[in-house]
């Protein structure tokens, strides 16, 4: 019996000893996240760049499997103070967040009230904190949704109800409806460091997908990708049913005129010569007594010798 439990505990011993080694040597520890993760979402926070509210609310931090998970997560219903609702609740990082309201406020909301003529009140999402590979793919590398440093956008509802839905309207929406979604992406592209829109690959053909990775510094500043190439876009439509304002006609230069309002000067400037100022309209005033000198032509009333008039040799004062 003894030497029969000896064969059954030997094992287990032995498994036991590797386990130990293993974590003497730091080959069982854990994986850990970047730092540079946590460090954002705390500058995030102590710079104030969300308001926590009834659509922004903390959340407990998410640890794990592997290296998924946020350090401060937020849960989010809505944003913009709850102008545009979630078509469901997302679990985001702060930088995501304030990036999502900057991107609503720069650029959706301008494109919208200038080619739809109202706001969009929602978003219809895809996706955002998912402990996954990239595409949800098998092996493939983690994704940024694995942080809560991504999310997928798969439409819009317009203030009427309207709903934009980018799977149909990306190639088959009308012309506004397209530059608009353009609008979109060109805008994504100068705040999150990737946007990944219909065209960019076979698993983006029905949203566009944004997040903050790290892809590295160029000289001009944070590497992004921005897939597919932008396009030229259609204007917005004109709303107020004016006509087209005409061209401005060039100003004329008045030291050129021959004749002036108001007064047929017959007489024509000499070649190279200025013409005389126009009399200007005074009230009573700026009358006074008339006084005689010698000589030709008029005081004008603006306090010019006039001497093309030579009709009296009383110069008077109008």
């Amino acid at each position: 019996m003894p030497w029969r439990m000896a064969r059954r505990v030997w094992p287990y011993l032995i498994g036991v000893g590797l386990l130990s080694l293993m974590s003497g040597c730091s080959l069982y520890q854990k994986p850990q996240r970047p730092a540079w993760r946590a460090a954002a979402e705390n500058a995030c926070f102590a710079e104030k760049r969300i308001q926590l509210s009834a659509y922004v609310q903390p959340a407990p931090e998410l640890e794990g499997p592997g290296i998924c998970g946020l350090t401060r997560p937020l849960h989010v219903t809505a944003l913009q103070g709850g102008q545009v609702r979630l078509n469901s609740r997302m679990t985001l990082d702060c930088p995501m967040v304030a990036e999502l309201e900057s991107w609503l406020t720069d650029v959706i909301q301008p494109a919208a009230i200038a080619r739809f003529g109202q706001p969009v009140v929602q978003i219809n999402t895809m996706g955002a904190y998912a402990c996954r590979g990239m595409n949800n793919q098998i092996g493939a590398r983690i994704s940024e949704h694995a942080f809560g440093n991504a999310i997928d956008v798969g439409g819009f509802v317009l203030a009427d109800g309207r709903a934009i839905v980018i799977r149909r309207d990306w190639t088959h929406g009308d012309e506004q409806t397209q530059a608009f979604l353009r609008d979109a992406q060109g805008g994504a592209c100068e705040r999150f460091t990737t946007v990944l829109a219909p065209g960019s690959n076979a698993f983006h053909y029905d949203h566009i997908h944004v997040d903050l990775a790290m892809h590295g510094s160029t000289s001009r500043g944070l590497r992004r990708i921005c897939k597919p190439a932008l396009q030229n876009v259609a204007p917005p439509p004109s709303r107020d049913n004016l006509p087209e304002a005409p061209d401005l006609e060039e100003e004329t230069d008045s030291a050129q005129l021959k004749t002036y309002p108001g007064r047929d000067y017959a007489r024509a400037a000499p070649s190279g010569a200025v013409p005389p100022t126009p009399p200007l309209a005074l009230g009573p005033r700026n009358l006074s007594p008339p006084r005689e000198v010698a000589g030709s032509g008029i005081i004008r009333a603006d306090g010019a010798f006039d001497p093309d008039d030579d009709s009296t040799s009383t110069i008077r004062m109008r």
